[in-house]
């Protein structure tokens, strides 16, 4: 497959291919989620009317490889909105070849466009492979994350 991937904006269409790409990224993570999820979480994402969510698909020849899904947030340290990064996620076989880089540049662009330069994300420490582009494209930050215990 050629190394060229071509990122476009999600569209409704791309319920099927998004939802196997995304089932691929949360199965990396030993994740799952209910349907609801689903279908809430991609209605979102296509929505014209919802400033709040946004995402990419990348294809090379028409092929989905790779999807990216964000959110954009208020935050209490500055007065421009921010774009959370939440989810990354190029197919094993293509990996490598430049299609995460241009889906987080697709973010970075669409974050600027929508008045949210700052964007951020998070990712497992074992996720050696996706860190060493992350070490290239972004920059690494000190915080550790906690979270709420299940109730």
């Amino acid at each position: 497959m050629p190394s060229t991937a071509s990122i476009r904006r999600l569209a409704s269409g791309d319920d099927v291919a998004w939802r196997e790409l995304w089932t691929d990224y949360l199965t990396f993570y030993k994740a799952t989620r209910p349907e609801e999820v689903y279908a809430t979480t991609f209605a979102r994402l296509v929505d014209p009317s919802d400033r709040s969510t946004f995402g990419f698909i990348a294809e090379v020849e028409g092929v989905p490889i790779g999807i990216v899904n964000c959110v954009i947030h208020r935050h209490l340290w500055r007065v421009e909105d921010v774009c959370y990064l939440g989810d990354l996620y190029v197919d094993p076989s293509v990996r490598g070849t430049g299609a995460g880089r241009a889906l987080i540049e697709a973010v970075y662009s669409e974050a600027e466009a929508l008045g949210a330069p700052y964007v951020y994300w998070l990712t497992q420490d074992f996720n050696t492979e996706a860190r060493k582009l992350y070490d290239r494209i972004g920059e690494l930050t000190p915080f550790i994350k906690y979270q709420r215990r299940a109730a």
